[in-house]
C-alpha cells in the first residue's frame, strides 16, 4: 500500500480522499488543513463519507512530510495563490513524495512551462526524488488524452475542438465565478481569467499537448472572446443575485493554428443561467458537458457528463479530475523520479475497483 496525504480538504481535496480510499494500492496517510476549524475532525467526515477513516486532520505541515508519505495529492488552490501552491509541492517533491495536482496551470504542458516554474520543480525533484504530474478536467483529460483518443477512430482529421459548456451556478467557488470570470460584474469590468493572454497561459498547452500528440506543428495560438450580458434579473439556488445588465455568460476559444487555420480548438461557454446567450452551443442535457468533436471522415463526437455530490455536474467533473491524478499515483510511484504530463503518464482501466462501494 502506498501512503498517500491529501493536502486540502475543498472541491478537489474531499474528491481527493474518497478516491484514495477507494484505491486498491492507496492508503490514505494523512488530511492536510488550512482551517483551524477542520483540524482534529476525522477525514471521512470532511469527505461526506460515512463511518470514519481514522485519519485526523492536521495543519502541521513539517511533521506530515517528515513522516516521509510515498504520495501527497496537492488539491489547495493555485489560481489566487500561484507562488504559494508552487512552494508547497516542491516541498512535498523535496520530501521525497510523487505529487498529483491541478494546481498550477503552466505545468500542464511542462516542457514549455516557464523557467520560473519548471526550475524549481527540477531541483527538488533531484534533490528528493520525488515526482510532479499536473493534470485536471479542463484544462485535462477533456482536452488532452480524449482528443487524442478519439482521433485515432478517424479516417482523416481536419480540425479538433474540444468544449466545456456549463452553467457556472453550479460551480462551489463563488468569488471564482463572480471575481475571477467576471459573473454578475458590469460589463466594463475586466474578469481575470479573461485578460488577453490569460486564456493562453490556461489552455495554450493543452493545444500544444494535442499538436504534440498529432505530431503537427502550430503556427501560433490565438485567441477570441465574446461576453453577453443578462437580458433579465435571475436568482441561483447556490449563489443567489445576479442583476441583469450585468456579465451573464462567456464563450472563448484558444486556437492552435495549423497552416493558417484554426485546427485545434479549445472553446468555453459558460453562463451563469440557461436564459442567456440560449443561441450558443448548450450541453445536452443538465447543467454542463465537456464535449469532442474531431472534424473530418467520419465526423466524431463525444459527450462526457459527470456528475457527483447530489448530481452536480461541477462535483462531477471535479472527481473525473480527481480519477485521472488519484488513479496515475501508483504508476508514477513505480516510474523514475521526474516531472510527467499527461501525454508520459498512461490513463488505465479502474482496476480492482470494480464493485467497491463508496462507504
Amino acid at each position: 500500500m502506498i501512503p498517500t496525504v491529501v493536502w486540502g480538504t475543498g472541491n478537489i481535496g474531499r474528491a481527493s480522499i474518497r478516491a484514495v480510499d477507494a484505491h486498491p494500492a492507496l492508503e490514505l496517510a494523512g488530511v492536510l488543513v488550512h482551517d483551524p476549524a477542520k483540524v482534529g475532525r476525522d477525514a471521512a467526515a470532511l469527505a461526506g463519507l460515512d463511518g470514519e477513516l481514522g485519519v485526523a486532520a492536521t495543519d502541521d505541515v513539517e511533521a506530515m512530510l517528515a513522516a516521509g508519505p510515498r504520495a501527497v495529492v496537492y488539491a489547495a488552490s493555485g489560481d489566487i495563490r500561484p507562488a504559494e501552491a508552487l512552494a508547497d509541492i516542491v516541498r512535498a517533491i523535496r520530501a521525497g513524495a510523487v505529487v498529483v495536482t491541478p494546481a498550477l496551470y503552466a505545468l500542464y504542458d511542462q516542457r514549455n512551462a516557464p523557467g520560473e516554474l519548471r526550475e524549481p520543480v527540477l531541483a527538488a525533484i533531484a534533490d528528493g526524488g520525488g515526482s510532479l504530474f499536473v493534470s485536471g478536467v479542463d484544462p485535462g483529460w477533456g482536452n488532452d488524452i480524449l482528443p487524442l483518443l478519439i482521433s485515432g477512430l478517424g479516417t482523416t482529421v481536419d480540425a479538433v475542438r474540444c468544449q466545456e459548456i456549463f452553467d457556472y451556478s453550479t460551480y462551489d467557488q463563488p468569488d471564482s465565478v463572480r471575481y475571477l470570470v467576471g459573473m454578475g460584474q458590469p460589463m466594463d469590468y475586466q474578469p481575470p481569467m479573461l485578460a488577453p493572454s490569460v486564456p493562453t497561459m490556461v489552455w495554450g498547452g493543452q493545444v500544444r499537448l494535442i499538436a504534440r500528440g498529432l505530431g503537427v506543428d502550430l503556427d501560433e495560438i490565438r485567441e477570441t472572446l465574446d461576453r453577453r450580458p443578462l437580458e433579465k434579473t435571475v436568482s441561483t439556488r447556490a449563489m443567489g443575485e445576479f442583476e441583469a445588465g450585468t456579465q451573464g455568460a462567456v464563450r472563448f476559444e484558444v486556437q492552435g493554428i495549423v497552416d493558417g487555420e484554426p485546427r485545434i480548438v479549445i472553446e468555453h461557454v459558460t453562463r451563469i443561467h440557461a436564459s442567456c446567450a440560449p443561441d450558443w452551443p448548450m450541453p445536452p442535457s443538465g447543467d454542463g458537458a465537456h464535449r469532442v468533436i474531431i472534424e473530418g471522415r467520419p465526423r466524431i463526437e463525444v459527450s462526457v457528463e459527470a456528475t457527483d455530490e447530489g448530481e452536480n455536474r461541477s462535483a462531477g467533473g471535479n472527481a473525473t479530475a480527481v480519477g485521472r491524478l488519484v488513479g496515475a499515483i501508483d504508476w508514477l510511484v513505480n516510474a523514475k523520479p521526474g516531472l510527467y504530463d499527461a501525454l508520459d503518464v498512461p490513463l488505465r482501466p479502474a482496476t480492482g475497483k470494480l464493485g467497491r462501494s463508496a462507504r
